[in-house]
């Protein structure tokens, strides 16, 4: 297990939000806390405790003039820690080279991909044939429905046809170096992780996947370790203490290496 650290941006400022707030008509989220500080900065403290893979996300939604402002930010945070970051948000075959070439380790791809319901497999090849497999993070952040967990795209707002299973990870690993899932139903809500979700999740053992979603407690991240046997990566958001939350990332990085 690795943790991953993160910068979720949104109207320009490095925000935590209720992911399942987020609504594009209004343009408005639930903050959990907004920070003084520009994304550059989270991105040398990242760099600076070692700590790469992390993920930037514009929150925004693409063409708007808000889209710009937090796109400026989140490349604030490439030029500032080159090679350590993905981001996703808005992006594309038409637009993944702009943000490689900035410094981005992988584009993170969710509603290119999953459009009309349904995967894309003509739009999924030809993004690697732009970027290459190794430069591709598919984002299969899902909420529940009837019972199943769907991947949910546009800024979680929308349900896909698509249902997440371990033989949908398996088939699409060869277009992808990792995953990132967000349970969305539970992100930012520092309540808990999704246990149902993790034990899908825990029988996956193929490329790199990153879970994020409702970690609120030390037990929360070592449920998470035990459920999943290790094999899964983390990213902490709303709880984080540099966030203005009450866990400090200097005990989950030790939580982290225990036997």
């Amino acid at each position: 297990m690795r943790f991953r650290p993160c910068i979720d941006i949104h109207d320009g400022k490095v925000k935590q939000i209720v992911g399942s707030s987020l609504d594009d008509r209004t343009d408005k989220a639930e903050e959990n806390f907004v920070a003084e500080n520009g994304a550059e900065s989270f991105a040398r403290l990242y760099q600076s405790q070692g700590l790469s893979g992390g993920h930037v996300i514009i929150l925004n939604a693409r063409g708007t003039e808000e889209y710009q402002k937090s796109k400026r930010q989140a490349l604030a945070a490439l030029y500032a820690y080159p090679h350590g970051l993905m981001v996703g948000g808005g992006l594309d075959d038409t637009n993944v080279m702009e943000f490689l070439d900035a410094g981005a380790s992988h584009g993170i791809f969710t509603s290119y991909i999953f459009s009309d319901g349904q995967i894309q497999m003509d739009r999924l090849r030809k993004l690697v044939s732009v970027a290459g497999k190794d430069h591709i993070t598919l984002d299969l952040s899902c909420r529940k429905r009837d019972g199943s967990y769907y991947v949910v795209t546009d800024r979680w707002q929308r349900f896909t046809d698509q249902k997440l299973s371990v033989s949908l990870l398996e088939y699409l690993d060869s277009y992808c170096d990792e995953f990132l899932i967000h349970a969305a139903d539970v992100e930012g809500k520092r309540a808990g992780c999704d246990r149902e979700l993790l034990s899908i999740l825990s029988d996956y053992d193929g490329a790199p996947l990153t879970y994020a979603g409702g970690v609120g407690s030390y037990d929360d991240l070592r449920e998470i370790k035990r459920l999943t046997g290790g094999r899964i990566d983390i990213t902490i958001g709303s709880a984080l203490d540099i966030f203005g939350g009450a866990l400090e990332m200097k005990k989950i990085l030790s939580i982290i290496k225990e036997d």
